[in-house]
């Protein structure tokens, strides 16, 4: 089992275009993965998967996922067009969530064969990484019964605040879509959302918490830090 990964930071890019490229990278390891089952080897063909984690952040832009509800989008075409945020349906789980400067947005498109073949595992994972960030920065994320993501106070409905969600798609035990972690981002545009569909608790950001503005080049390095302990990796940064 391959447990490298490898990192690539894509900075600000078109959500539509790290879309498009998580997808071909999706297909090129599940056709690698359908030759290899039937013992197909060719010239300069891979022998084994690969496992990729992308680091990006997207001008504004809302997201709907394939469970998710038009209604918790608070505004019609003409005023996202006004606000210049753009809207997407998409195909990755969850509800409609926001993606915009100062937040750090991860991809992992993983053969989980060379893992676990467990989503929830897998989801559970993902959120521990996050954790393990927050409180390099003294933060302390945790995780809400029932709720997929990272959260501040989750326990005092008064206080629950979300700081990181999470969406993902898998594909033949291949992974795509991933997280949002608001690091220094402006939370004003989760006014026009009700974020993940819930709408009795709010959004938060590093820089909320910790009064200050976070450098997003660290924080990408200690999630990719974590991500090798949680994941029992190596990471590669391209």
């Amino acid at each position: 089992m391959n447990k490298k990964i490898h990192t690539n930071d894509l900075g600000i890019i078109d959500y539509q275009k790290a879309w498009d490229y998580q997808e071909q990278l999706l297909q090129q390891t599940v056709r690698i993965k359908q030759a290899l089952a039937k013992g197909v080897e060719a010239p300069g063909q891979a022998q084994e998967t690969t496992n990729y984690l992308l680091f990006c952040g997207h001008p504004h832009i809302y997201t709907l996922g394939k469970s998710g509800h038009m209604e918790n989008l608070l505004l019609d075409s003409q005023q996202l067009e006004d606000k210049g945020i753009t809207f997407s349906s998409t195909n990755r789980g969850g509800d409609i969530t926001y993606h915009g400067p100062g937040q750090v947005v991860g991809y992992p498109i993983l053969d989980l064969e060379n893992f676990f073949t467990d989503i929830g595992k897998y989801l559970r994972n993902l959120e521990e990484v996050i954790i393990l960030t927050l409180a390099d920065y003294g933060v302390k994320g945790e995780r809400s019964a029932g709720e997929t993501g990272v959260w501040l106070d989750p326990q005092d409905p008064a206080r629950a605040r979300k700081i990181c969600a999470m969406g993902v798609r898998c594909s033949r035990w291949v992974t795509m879509h991933g997280f949002a972690l608001n690091v220094n981002t402006n939370l004003d545009y989760f006014g026009n959302i009700v974020p993940c569909g819930i709408v009795d608790k709010k959004v938060a950001s590093m820089h909320e918490e910790l009064g200050r503005e976070v450098a997003e080049a660290e924080v990408k390095s200690r999630i990719a830090q974590h991500f090798a302990t949680v994941f029992g990796a190596e990471m590669i940064m391209d």
